[in-house]
């Protein structure tokens, strides 16, 4: 049987990336999935036609994860279409790194950060966390940054560890607040093949990068699922309030 029949999981973010991976590789393992976005409505629409192609049940839902009144509405919409909702993925996030983020101030992008990143996993785990414990069980995953403790040189960085570091913080806090019930963990990817690194790293600083990576290579989308999938199933029921490297031993 596969790891998730029949459980509900929302992925924030899903449109691409990292969020994406996550919600092909939950529909994989049985899950119906709710396929979040905030402005990648066609993009969605493709990752949810691909979950319904392959036999799955997926559900596309727009949503602003800065907005506290857009986070309750994706929760109603989860638990009217489907019932309830077993595990919770906060993956979206500001870009401050391609398009029009990169070209932000220091003070917008942190800005930017905090709303999306800091405010919206926090405020979507006061949503969703009772829910989960009303029910009896649940599981939530937040977005981190395997730097974000260690540090990383750059005003970039530096604003980017301030927030996900708060995640971190946060989330170990949660866990203790609505354990048994629910369990909250946290993954903390390093250098992963996005559109960041694919387009708008240049090739020096990627074979610097390369060089610091004791598995000689940057993550996938599909690494950072699969230690999703891992923390959402069974076979992870006894792990919350942990921190989970996905870097290939950069951390």
């Amino acid at each position: 049987m596969a790891e998730l029949t029949s459980k509900v999981a929302v992925v924030t973010g899903a449109s691409s990336g990292i969020g994406r991976a996550i919600a092909l590789a939950f529909a994989a393992e049985g899950a119906r999935v709710v396929v979040n976005y905030c402005r990648s409505g066609d993009r969605a629409e493709a990752v949810k036609n691909d979950i319904i192609t392959s036999g799955g049940e997926a559900l596309a839902v727009q949503a602003d994860m800065a907005s506290r009144e857009a986070i309750r509405t994706l929760l109603e919409t989860t638990c009217d279409h489907f019932g309830r909702v077993d595990i919770w993925v906060n993956n979206a996030g500001a870009d401050i790194l391609t398009g029009v983020g990169a070209a932000a101030s220091l003070e917008e992008k942190l800005h930017q950060l905090i709303e999306v990143d800091l405010k919206g996993t926090i405020n979507a785990c006061w949503a969703v966390a009772p829910v989960m414990k009303e029910q009896g069980d649940g599981i939530i995953l937040n977005m981190s940054w395997d730097l974000a403790m260690h540090g990383f040189k750059g005003s970039n960085p530096q604003v980017f560890a301030a927030t996900k570091a708060g995640i971190i913080g946060f989330s170990r806090s949660l866990a203790l607040s609505f354990a048994p019930e629910v369990r909250v963990n946290v993954l903390a990817p390093g250098w992963i093949k996005t559109a960041f690194a694919e387009a708008d790293m240049d090739d020096d600083y990627y074979r610097q990068r390369l060089a610091e990576i004791p598995l000689g290579r940057f993550g996938t989308p599909e690494d950072v699922a699969s230690v999703a999938v891992y923390l959402a199933a069974a076979s992870g029921g006894y792990i919350t309030g942990e921190v989970i490297n996905i870097n290939g031993g950069l951390v």
